[in-house]
């Protein structure tokens, strides 16, 4: 799959599945700093706890924020009409549940109730990844596994370098995750006024305000368009990325609006970034003796075309009520709290 930010992804549970409980109490002490992990003795309980999951997420299937229409006086497919709910995209940060689905899946080859080839082929209908733990003489069986696409990888679980591979692969695997059950989404934005979320440069971007900044969140933003972010503690920072075709626009639509010389200059000029979060994204002439405090200077990113961006605070008002942050989710995790199935 080609390497694409996704529209949104958040931390999600890593479900660890071994009959030795040693072994499990040393993957969630490794892991655990990292990400939340539900850890299972019983590959049955496991199974059932995994499919309930999928049952109750509302956001499993991010393409459930398409619609599309036909018109039904016309028999050519071609003619019909697709409604994205953007705003939707980011208000999945409103859902309590959401850092409760099983996004990949870590299974030990060799149990007594089911091995892990067999477990995985029961989920092979879920879209969680996942990660096969062998010994060294289990090596045929994982490739072949691999090769009719019932894992996504396997590792040696012995391997003096396993507990590193196993976090950089649940990390890939996480974003895959996210990548592939927004795909169709995503196909529709890049064509249109989105192309950001498949250029490298601000994928690199992200990440890397991801880690300076320690968001464990992001969503597409629609209006102006960028990436919404969110801390640890659940505290919005939005990333505006504006093209040059975008800033033409905000300073042609000032310019009607008789703004100020200083801030079409300025704009003209690629000296700022505007974010009027009070007029629905655009300059009006209300604002014309305070425009100034809706501008940052611009931070250039050249990719594929070359991007201005800059870190906003998001206003309450865009938001339709208290966040339910990552720290509080791990908080009632430890604390034995959660209200979800199986916790």
């Amino acid at each position: 799959m080609e390497n694409m930010l996704p529209v949104y992804q958040y931390p999600t549970v890593t479900v660890l599945v071994d009959d030795s409980q040693s072994f499990l109490d040393s993957l969630v002490f490794q892991l655990a700093p990292q990400m939340g992990c539900k850890a299972f003795c019983n590959a049955g309980s496991a199974l059932d706890w995994v499919r309930q999951s999928y049952r109750q997420h509302p956001f499993s299937d991010g393409n459930g924020l398409i619609r599309v229409g036909y018109d039904e006086n016309s028999d050519f497919l071609e003619r019909r009409n697709v409604s994205i709910y953007l705003d939707r995209i980011y208000r999945i940060v409103m859902d309590r549940t959401r850092f409760a689905l099983p996004s990949v899946l870590v299974v030990d080859y060799a149990m007594p109730q089911m091995n892990g080839v067999e477990f995985c082929r029961a989920v092979r209908d879920l879209p969680c990844k996942k990660i096969l733990l062998t010994g060294q003489a289990d090596e045929k069986i994982a490739i072949d596994a691999f090769n009719r696409n019932l894992i996504d990888c396997f590792i040696q679980k012995h391997d003096v370098s396993a507990f590193d591979r196993l976090d950089a692969e649940i990390i890939r695997l996480q974003r895959e995750f996210f990548n592939e059950q927004t795909h169709t989404l995503k196909d529709l934005l890049t064509r249109h006024s989105y192309g950001f979320l498949s250029d490298p440069a601000i994928q690199h971007a992200v990440y890397q305000l991801s880690v300076r900044y320690r968001f464990v969140e992001h969503y597409l933003f629609p209006n102006p368009p960028g990436i919404l972010f969110f801390d640890n503690h659940g505290k919005p920072t939005l990333m505006v990325i504006e093209t040059e075709g975008g800033l033409t626009t905000q300073h042609e639509i000032a310019e009607d609006q008789g703004a100020p010389a200083q801030f079409l200059s300025a704009l003209r000029e690629r000296k700022l970034v505007p974010f009027f979060s009070d007029t629905g994204g655009m300059y009006l002439k209300e604002i014309a003796d305070n425009w100034l405090s809706y501008c940052l200077p611009p931070q250039v990113c050249m990719g594929r075309e070359v991007y201005y961006w800059a870190l906003f605070d998001l206003p309450p008002h865009y938001l339709q009520g208290p966040i339910y942050s990552y720290s509080e989710f791990s908080r009632d995790q430890a604390g034995g709290l959660q209200q979800y199935a199986g916790w």
